[in-house]
């Protein structure tokens, strides 16, 4: 299992991530390595850490592992005020991330982020379970 945080558009996350669900761990790192999208290199990145999760925390082959779950969801917004003229002030939404810091000027530019979900099972045990 390995949950991440990254800065790209959902759209963009959740068209290479429907390329490689339910796949074989193996066949996953294939295709994201032959695919031309930016996204790929964060999410293979990803795939690689939950196969070495699993490999050095439970003991498992890397040979067996396949994709159970992939999901790409949105982040959530943080809203903040830019003081305009006449003592008015306008909404701006920005991305939130993990640990809240000081960002300069509350107007800068918005990034699109998501949260991105792997989680990889051994063949054996997830055809055993159904």
């Amino acid at each position: 299992l390995v949950k991440n945080v990254c800065n790209m558009s959902v759209f963009k996350g959740r068209r290479v991530i429907d390329q490689i669900r339910g796949r074989s761990y193996e066949e996953a790192l294939m295709i994201l390595e032959l695919m031309p999208y930016r996204a790929c290199y964060q999410i293979l990145k990803l795939v690689y850490s939950a196969a070495a999760n699993a490999s050095h925390n439970m003991n498992l082959k890397e040979t067996d592992l396949f994709i159970s779950e992939a999901k790409v969801n949105k982040n959530s917004f943080i809203k903040k005020l830019r003081p305009r003229a006449r003592g008015r002030s306008y909404g701006i939404k920005r991305h939130s991330c993990l640990r809240p810091r000081a960002r300069g000027r509350s107007y800068g530019i918005k990034r699109p982020t998501c949260h991105i979900t792997i989680v990889l099972k051994e063949k054996s045990k997830f055809f055993l379970d159904k």
